[in-house]
């Protein structure tokens, strides 16, 4: 017996200038339209009214025939579309306490991404194309996607060190579940031994993280030492990142 499960694979690929210069200026604009629609509807909350995701896409629509927001229209429409539909699951989270009033995006702080559904880009024969692109992305494909996957939403983002990465969303149907034993067995976290199990059994701890952590605290001391907005500074930040 098989279950079919959502699973994403991650990649890592490396843009062209133009497709960089692309994926940087889409970035800016879903940040741009997100942070929009928080304050119409944090307008709206201070009056008691409530925006609703369908509101703030009509909102995205007469923003783009404005003059000052007319480079809204340069980009695939699709991740503005669900950046907006982010921001509706963050106030239904609010609203339902589990979570805090949603936060406005930082440049510097906030992550640099942007999601694709099926209609923004073309997947075929191992190539993937987003919107507004003529090339197919150069991704390092590591791992293979299960056999007939195909993807239902793309996320490409880049981190502080300046990586790229590009996540797939697929439907996996390989997913066995694994038979019932009905057995349990208990599990302790020690210091001496990472793990220590009620069968008497137990998991030596390899230690590895103890070392780069001291490796880490070294790097971090050299990079609070460097002058802000200086090219050593940026250097020694790209370390810590890694």
């Amino acid at each position: 017996m098989t279950t079919h499960v959502k699973r994403a694979f991650k990649y890592r690929f490396y843009p062209t200038d133009a497709q960089a210069a692309e994926l940087s200026r889409t970035f800016g604009c879903v940040r741009k339209v997100y942070n929009l629609a928080l304050a119409a509807r944090t307008e709206a909350w201070a009056r008691q009214e409530r925006v609703n995701y369908h509101q703030t896409s009509a909102m995205l629509t007469a923003w783009k025939k404005t003059e000052e927001l007319a480079y809204l229209n340069e980009v695939s429409s699709v991740p503005l579309q669900q950046g907006l539909r982010h921001l509706q699951t963050a106030f239904t989270h609010f609203f339902g306490k589990r979570a805090k009033y949603p936060r406005f995006k930082s440049r510097r702080k906030s992550r640099r991404s942007a999601e694709y559904t099926t209609s923004a880009f073309r997947f075929r024969d191992g190539a993937l194309t987003l919107a507004k692109m003529t090339e197919p992305l150069a991704v390092a494909w590591s791992r293979p996607l299960p056999g007939g996957a195909k993807p239902s939403t793309v996320t490409v983002s880049q981190d502080s060190a300046g990586r790229w990465f590009i996540s797939l969303l697929c439907d996996d149907p390989g997913v066995k579940p694994l038979p019932a034993r009905g057995n349990a067995v208990g599990i302790d976290a020690g210091l001496e031994h990472l793990l220590t199990l009620s069968t008497g059994e137990k998991i030596t701890n390899p230690r590895h993280e103890r070392r780069d952590r001291a490796a880490l605290a070294r790097e971090q001391r050299r990079l609070a030492k460097k002058e802000k907005g200086s090219a050593n500074r940026a250097r020694a930040r790209l370390k810590v990142a890694k």
